[in-house]
């Protein structure tokens, strides 16, 4: 008696496509002594093709990346083009409320709002001495040299809480509303208007694709330098993703400088110091010191560094941090998806009260020029005296600045009623008078996006929940 065969070898593995093969005719019966071993005749098979993969185009211009061989140049270049379009839109999207919190961080309110008679009395009499020493003056003059006609003090005085003063480029400050609020202004504002919510919208883009593009090429290859082999899969350290944050932020440093003072600047043609980016590249290399002055500055590389580093340490540490902190040490992103990323909100709230301090010192000391090049004609005030390093911006913004004011309109009011407004000033609370609040301008825009991305990582999560099971 014969063994059965093992059931393992009648498995065949099905086809994909449907196939619709008719039956072969009935084999005639063989006569006696007629060797029947000629195959049967083939038949046609008819089937059908499987469904042709989903079209992965980008605005339907994006070739079929399944099959390398119909690859088409002039199609591929044209998703490249897309996708640029689709990086510009939206970082135009984004880009008022990016320009309003930047005004609102390095704008200057200084604190002593009730000394501005004093001002007006210092104005009055520079402007007597300059008319009775104008004419000895412009005898020994040299025709060559700059005009001297820029006084320190007014500068310090002639700020936009001065009506009488003010210049017609330099936007009034008003109570401190927040970023929508500055966004009205701007667009309300006769020298800047609605299409000023878009300056440095070429730069903003260039540098959100080279960061992009950049960050994850510099991590790979710190990776393949100091990560071996064998250690590819195990826990990863945050150390290599800081330091590619970092150098990627250094590298693009120049790029962000220019992106700050192209904002800042006035919106009138005849007050812009930059007619765009590549003419405030040629000419912040040619007045501030070139390549070494843009890049080794100690007032923009200390900057740098702490900006470029801090941002990705605290938005990878936290997370882990809180969630050991409340005693649940266990918990990833691969087991709960949904706790970890309320540690992640919760981490990037916390993270920016580290995090913006610095940031807003480094947005004032790009605006600040060096060397021989001229003092930038910023659309909101600018402080008069130039910051001396990080140290000295903190400590300066804390002590000189207020949180916020509540500005009187007419310059007559204000002489009228000074000892009013030196009471007002003191019933106000210590938290008005200093300049605490100052540097934490956009805080309630960046708490508001970080909610609006754990939202939309909820519902994206529970849509791609099912996922994983396809696998079993």
């Amino acid at each position: 008696m014969s063994r059965s065969s093992s059931l393992r070898d009648l498995y065949s593995d099905p086809s994909s496509a449907w196939s619709f093969v008719p039956p072969p005719p009935a084999a005639p019966a063989a006569a006696a002594g007629t060797n029947s071993t000629q195959p049967a005749p083939s038949t046609p098979s008819f089937k059908w093709k499987s469904p042709r993969p989903p079209h992965n185009s980008i605005f339907d211009l994006s070739p079929d990346l399944t099959d390398v061989s119909d690859i088409n140049i002039v199609q591929a270049l044209r998703t490249v083009l897309a996708s640029a379009m689709l990086q510009y839109t939206s970082t135009a999207i984004a880009m008022p409320w990016e320009v309003g919190k930047l005004l609102l961080q390095v704008q200057w309110v200084p604190r002593d709002l009730h000394d501005l008679s004093t001002a007006h009395e210092v104005l009055e009499e520079e402007q007597e001495t300059s008319d009775t020493d104008s004419g000895d003056e412009s005898y020994f003059a040299d025709p060559d040299a700059p005009s001297s006609s820029r006084h320190p003090a007014r500068e310090e005085y002639q700020h936009a809480l001065n009506e009488d003063y003010r210049p017609e480029y330099i936007m009034p400050v008003e109570p401190q509303d927040g970023v929508w609020g500055m966004i009205k202004r701007i667009g309300r504002f006769r020298g800047e208007g609605w299409l000023a919510l878009w300056k440095g919208l070429l730069t903003s883009c260039a540098t959100e694709v080279l960061s992009s593009t950049l960050q994850p090429i510099i991590h790979n290859i710190l990776q393949s330098i100091f990560l071996p082999t064998s250690n590819l899969y195990s826990q990863p350290t945050i150390l290599l993703p800081v330091t590619s944050h970092l150098i990627t932020g250094l590298i693009l440093s120049p790029l962000d400088l220019i992106r700050t003072r192209m904002i800042v600047q006035s919106f009138i043609p005849r007050y812009r110091s930059y007619s765009g980016p590549i003419d405030a590249l040629n000419q912040i290399l040619r007045d501030e010191g070139g390549l070494k002055g843009i890049y080794l500055h100690p007032q923009l590389l200390i900057p740098a560094i702490i900006d470029s580093a801090l941002r990705p340490l605290v938005a990878l540490a936290l997370p882990g941090i809180i969630a050991s902190y409340v005693g649940m040490a266990h918990i990833t992103e691969e087991n709960n998806p949904i706790v970890w990323g309320m540690a992640e909100l919760a981490g990037s709230c916390v993270g920016l009260l580290l995090t913006l301090p610095f940031e807003t010192v480094r947005r004032r000391l790009q605006v600040q020029t060096r060397g021989r090049a001229e003092p930038i004609r910023g659309c909101v005030e600018l402080r008069p005296r130039p910051y001396y390093g990080v140290v000295d911006a903190l400590w300066s913004i804390i002590t000189e600045e207020r949180s916020d004011v509540s500005v009187q309109r007419h310059a007559k009011k204000r002489r009228a009623s000074r000892s009013g407004t030196q009471d007002e000033t003191k019933d106000e609370g210590w938290f008005k008078n200093t300049g605490i609040g100052q540097l934490y301008r956009g805080l309630g825009m960046r708490l508001g996006a970080s909610v609006i991305v754990f939202v939309l990582a909820l519902v994206s999560g529970g849509e791609d929940s099912d996922n994983g099971w396809a696998e079993l």
